[in-house]
Order: structure tokens, then C-alpha cells, then sequence
């Protein structure tokens, strides 16, 4: 839920686009950016969007001026894909991918128990391991 009385602006990726060329090609800090285009009354509001002016320049830098054009609020996608979460994976792939983890499992505790019988019959004839 969002806070009550608050306003939420939705920019468009041309100005999205514009505003971070314009901070690169003149050479512009982040808080001179804010000041140019936004008319901005103290520090807090200021602060807001700044935080906004480096998420667009990290999107623009990561996926280019078509990353800027994505909605990115909200819940995701309707076409039933999660966000964030693993990708889910084709029951015979999963599967294989069990059965691979327990072999894994068997040979580390095989391998555990050989090094333990190993190391019990060089203390028992008093070598070391070389």
C-alpha cells in the first residue's frame, strides 16, 4: 500500500532518456541533475529524487535507452511467470538433477569414510601420509 496524499509521477522514457543524456554530455553530478528538472523545496524532496536519477542512470547504463521504456511497478506479469523466484524446471530434468545430488552425497560420504580408515591405519602402523 502506498502512503496516503502521495502522488505517483510517471515519467516518460523519452524524458527518462533525455535527462540522463543531458547529465552525461554536460558533465552534470546527480544533485545539479535533480536541481535543473526538478523544482525541488528542501533536502528530503531533493533526496527522492535523486534516489530516482540513479535508478534511472544504473537502468540506462545495464539495459540501455529499451530499459528505461519497461514499467517496473507492480506485481509482475500476468502470463503466470514469478518474479524473482526460481525458474521452474521439467519434472525429467528435476529428477535427474535429485538423483545426481544424491549419488554426490553417497560418493562424499564414501569418500569421508575411506580418509577416516586411512587415517586410523597409518596411526595404527605409525606412518604418515605423504
Amino acid at each position: 500500500m502506498g502512503k496516503t496524499g502521495r502522488k505517483i509521477k510517471v515519467y516518460s522514457a523519452e524524458f527518462k532518456i533525455s535527462v540522463i543524456m543531458d547529465m552525461r554530455e554536460n558533465y552534470l553530478s546527480h544533485r545539479e541533475t535533480v536541481r535543473k528538472y526538478w523544482n525541488t523545496q528542501n533536502r528530503t524532496e531533493e533526496d527522492k529524487y535523486l534516489c530516482t536519477l540513479k535508478n534511472w542512470k544504473r537502468i540506462y547504463i545495464e539495459e540501455g535507452a529499451e530499459g528505461l521504456m519497461k514499467e517496473r511497478r507492480g506485481r509482475g506479469s500476468a502470463n503466470g511467470k514469478k518474479r524473482g523466484g526460481p525458474p521452474k524446471l521439467d519434472k525429467k530434468v528435476e529428477e535427474d538433477l535429485k538423483a545426481e545430488n544424491q549419488r554426490l552425497r553417497m560418493e562424499i560420504e564414501y569418500l569421508k569414510k575411506l580418509s577416516t580408515l586411512v587415517h586410523a591405519e597409518e596411526q595404527k602402523s605409525g606412518k604418515k601420509r605423504k
